[in-house]
């Protein structure tokens, strides 16, 4: 810890509980906490622990991500980097630091009379999380509006074209191969449009959001919507929505949702997962696949 110090200062912090931190509540402690302000303060964390070979895990806004109740070992960097820019031009582009939240830059976009955010407009999370998991809604994502995103790997930066991500459904190349790059920034194609219109489009998708999913602490959409589906249809078919395992449960409004009720551990809405998993495989003969991360000591 003594050398920690020397290296980061006041950036870090011991045994701090994440649950704080997360969308759900959930989580216990990270050995060291390490909170950067920057893309620059990004990187310098990030090729710090390459170079002594510190273990560390990425955490943006918290949400998609059920955190351990033994906590996450090793470094935990708490992305704060959240600077913004709006490039006017023929076509206009909003530039952001990955620890922005999205649904704030769809906001910030709709006042300036600019559209193509309209779908981000409830969308939990950071913009490093939206680049790295493709995150969308209301017929929009990711891949429909970048441009490019800043990626640091193996301690290099460098900018990648939408198309090297090779985005599909919730997913990207950064995700399929779990690789050890970290979004720093991403740059979005927008379009001029009428303020009016393009907020009261927003209100419209907030509106259907509040109304078809449930309120309080979760994760967001817990499992990935299988080919011509939906998971919370399955697992609703499968007789499983409203059912609870301490104050874990699976949402009474959408059974793709799990809800904390209040000091509920990360083993039971794990719990959750694998028994909805399992009844709606053996069911329906659907593996139902996570949407969220799982991070943190398990064993």
């Amino acid at each position: 810890m003594t050398d920690l110090r020397a290296l980061f200062g006041e950036m870090l912090q011991e045994q701090v509980p994440l649950a704080p931190y997360t969308s759900a509540r959930i989580g216990g402690p990270a050995d060291v906490l390490l909170t950067v302000g920057s893309a620059d303060e990004l990187v310098h964390a990030v090729q710090t622990c390459l170079e002594h070979g510190l273990p560390f895990v990425m955490l943006g806004g918290g949400a998609n991500v059920l955190v351990s109740d033994k906590g996450v070992r090793g470094i935990v960097i708490l992305n704060r980097a959240k600077a913004v820019e709006f490039r006017s031009g023929a076509e206009p582009v909003m530039w952001a630091e990955s620890g922005a939240v999205f649904s704030n830059l769809a906001h910030r976009a709709a006042v300036k009379g600019l559209t193509g955010l309209e779908w981000a407009a409830a969308v939990p999370g950071t913009v490093g999380g939206a680049v790295y998991g493709n995150a969308g809604a209301f017929g929009g994502d990711v891949a429909h509006n970048l441009v490019r995103a800043e990626i640091l790997d193996e301690g290099r930066r460098s900018w990648w074209p939408v198309e090297k991500l090779d985005y599909g459904y919730r997913t990207s190349l950064l995700k399929r191969t779990h690789a050890a790059a970290i979004v720093l920034s991403a740059e979005f194609r927008l379009a001029f449009g009428s303020a009016e219109a393009i907020q009261a489009t927003m209100d419209g998708f907030t509106t259907q959001r509040k109304a078809t999913q449930p309120p309080g602490a979760s994760m967001g959409s817990m499992f990935k919507n299988p080919p011509g589906d939906f998971a919370g249809r399955l697992i609703e078919a499968a007789g499983l929505k409203g059912l609870r395992i301490g104050n874990a449960e699976i949402s009474a409004v959408h059974a793709n949702f799990f809800v904390n009720h209040g000091q509920t551990s990360a083993s039971d809405i794990r719990k959750l997962i694998e028994l909805a998993q399992h009844t709606v495989k053996e069911k329906f003969d659907v593996q139902l696949e996570l949407e969220i991360e799982i991070i943190g000591e398990w064993e």
